[in-house]
C-alpha cells in the first residue's frame, strides 16, 4: 500500500481538523491565488486586509472556516524576502484552515510528534508542530503551522497523540509572523533531516518533487 492509497483509506468524508463544535457545512472554501480577480486591488499580504477578505467570503457563505490553497500560486508572499532570494516561491504546498485565533486544532489521524518548533522569523510559520505516522506499514508526517506560543509547552518528541484529541490552538498575527490567522496543514512523505520545519512554499520549477512528496491534504479530509 502506497501513501495515497493510505489517505484515501483513512478518509470517511468526514474527518476533520478543526474544533469539533464547527460543523462541516460551516466550512467553505477560498480562493487566494494570484488569478483571483477580487485580490487584484487588495494587498493580500497585509495581515488586516487579508483577514478583511477573509471575513467577506465567510459572510457571504455563511460560514466559520475557509479552506483551500493546495499547489496555489499565490501573491501572499511577495512582502517576505524569505520567498524572493533565490527562486522565487509562490506555489502553496498544503492546506490552509482559515478562522479565528485560540481555535483548537484536532489531531486527524493517530501519531506521536516528531518535533516542533518556533520558526518566529519573517514571513515563516510561526509556532509548528510535526507529527509522525504510521499505517499499514506506510509512513509519513503531517505538519501544523501558524499556531499559539501556548500549543508547544509541555511538549516532547516521541508523545502520543489519538485521532480527534487537541493537538494545538491558533495563533495570533503577531505569533504566527504576521499572517491572518489561520491553520497550516501539510502532508510529508519523506522528511530528510528537517525538523520542526518543513517547506511550505516552492519555485515553480521543483514542483515536481513536491507534489509527489507532499499529496493533496484533501484526499484525507474530503470536504
Amino acid at each position: 500500500m502506497n501513501l495515497i492509497s493510505v489517505l484515501k483509506s483513512l478518509s470517511n468524508g468526514s474527518v476533520l481538523i478543526l474544533d469539533t463544535s464547527i460543523k462541516q457545512e460551516e466550512y467553505c472554501t477560498i480562493d487566494l491565488s494570484s488569478e483571483n480577480p477580487e485580490l487584484l486591488t487588495i494587498a493580500i499580504s497585509n495581515p488586516v486586509l487579508c483577514q478583511t477578505y477573509i471575513d467577506q467570503v465567510l459572510e457571504k457563505n455563511k460560514a466559520k472556516v475557509a479552506f483551500g490553497g493546495y499547489l496555489e500560486k499565490r501573491n501572499l508572499y511577495t512582502s517576505s524576502s524569505r520567498f524572493s532570494e533565490g527562486k522565487e516561491r509562490n506555489i502553496h504546498l498544503g492546506m490552509d484552515f482559515w478562522c479565528a485565533a485560540g481555535t483548537r486544532v484536532i489531531t486527524p489521524i493517530a501519531g506521536k510528534v516528531h518535533s516542533f518548533k518556533n520558526n518566529d522569523d519573517s514571513g515563516n510559520y510561526g509556532p509548528t508542530i510535526i507529527l509522525e505516522h504510521t499505517v499499514e506499514m506506510v509512513s509519513f508526517y503531517t505538519l501544523y503551522g501558524h499556531l499559539s506560543l501556548e500549543s508547544l509547552k509541555g511538549f516532547y518528541r516521541g508523545k502520543e497523540f489519538s485521532k480527534g484529541e487537541t493537538l494545538a490552538t491558533l495563533g495570533t498575527p503577531d505569533i504566527n509572523v504576521n499572517y491572518a490567522p489561520h491553520l497550516h496543514f501539510q502532508i510529508i512523505q519523506v522528511i530528510g533531516e528537517f525538523k520542526g520545519d518543513y517547506p511550505g512554499v516552492c519555485n515553480k520549477n521543483d514542483l515536481g518533487f513536491y507534489k509527489d512528496n507532499c499529496p493533496d491534504p484533501n484526499l484525507l479530509f474530503k470536504l
